[in-house]
């Protein structure tokens, strides 16, 4: 069967797409052992389209999801992993989004989109049919790349009308900034305080444009910075995990872990086959 593979080429768009899509990433992976990948919550609103067959995607991890088969998926924000089933081999784009860019790319916010996946071309319509094609029939990341830029400036402008980005109020743009910023590690009633709103006032309007409260948003960024730090290429002892995370202790990492991955984190790191490959 030979040695497994993995590789991974990032880029950013076109500058003109960069308020709105922060990456593109191709990922390859073979000869690795079948099973369910966690694709974990975070704060992008996570785009994709696989080069081989169809992906079979579940809205969550366990016995009794149901699987469907996409050959190109979108998401919005999520407070649990998906659950990506493969046979050892994956290869496909990964496209990051901002909230906004799913109002530019999209015409729709991002709340449409929370805890859902849907097929690319319910979105885009036909140039989710052009997207996919085009990808697969491209020979190179870097061709691929200029197809996922092409297709996107199209939509923005289809999307904007030539009148320039649709507006997000700049309240909720500037609170997500800080959670992003602290990585959640804010106190929300403080970042509300400072914009002149209530808590209440910026609850309501956070989820409405992004799908999410505030405080689990942030809750989701403490995860996805621990996740990281736990797919390092030298991962850290759980504990400083949680320490650097800022979690209370170790047990407050594994009640948030098993809560978004539906595992305890010594659980998940044992069938997560693709650790630092998607």
């Amino acid at each position: 069967m030979g040695d497994r593979t993995a590789s991974e080429v990032e880029v950013r768009p076109a500058p003109a797409l960069r308020r709105y899509v922060g990456s593109y990433v191709g990922f390859d992976l073979r000869r690795f052992p079948a099973g369910v990948h966690c694709g974990p919550p975070g704060r992008a609103l996570t785009a994709v389209v696989s080069l081989a067959d169809p992906l079979p995607v579940a809205s969550g991890v366990g016995d009794g999801v149901p699987v469907v088969r996409y050959g190109g998926v979108a998401g919005g924000l999520m407070c649990r992993s998906v659950g990506i089933h493969h046979d050892g081999h994956q290869q496909g784009v990964r496209v990051s989004l901002t909230p906004l860019g799913a109002r530019a790319v999209y015409g729709v916010p991002a709340a449409v989109l929370a805890h859902r996946l849907v097929p690319l071309d319910e979105l885009l319509g036909a140039l989710g049919g052009e997207l996919v094609e085009r990808l697969r029939a491209a020979p190179t990341w870097a061709a691929r790349f200029a197809v996922l830029d092409e297709v996107f400036l199209r939509a923005v402008r289809r999307a904007t009308g030539g009148e320039g980005p649709p507006r997000v109020r700049p309240e909720v743009a500037e609170a997500w900034r800080r959670l992003v910023a602290a990585r959640g590690r804010v106190r929300v009633g403080a970042v509300a305080a400072e914009l002149g709103w209530s808590r209440r006032h910026l609850t309501e309007q956070f989820r409405g444009e992004v799908g999410l409260t505030p405080k689990t948003f942030a809750r989701v960024l403490c995860f996805e910075y621990a996740h990281d730090l736990a797919t390092a290429r030298d991962p850290l002892p759980w504990a400083e995990v949680a320490t650097r995370s800022g979690y209370a202790d170790q047990a407050h990492l594994v009640r948030e872990w098993r809560e978004f991955t539906g595992r305890p984190p010594t659980v998940w790191r044992r069938g997560e086959v693709l650790l630092g490959g998607g």
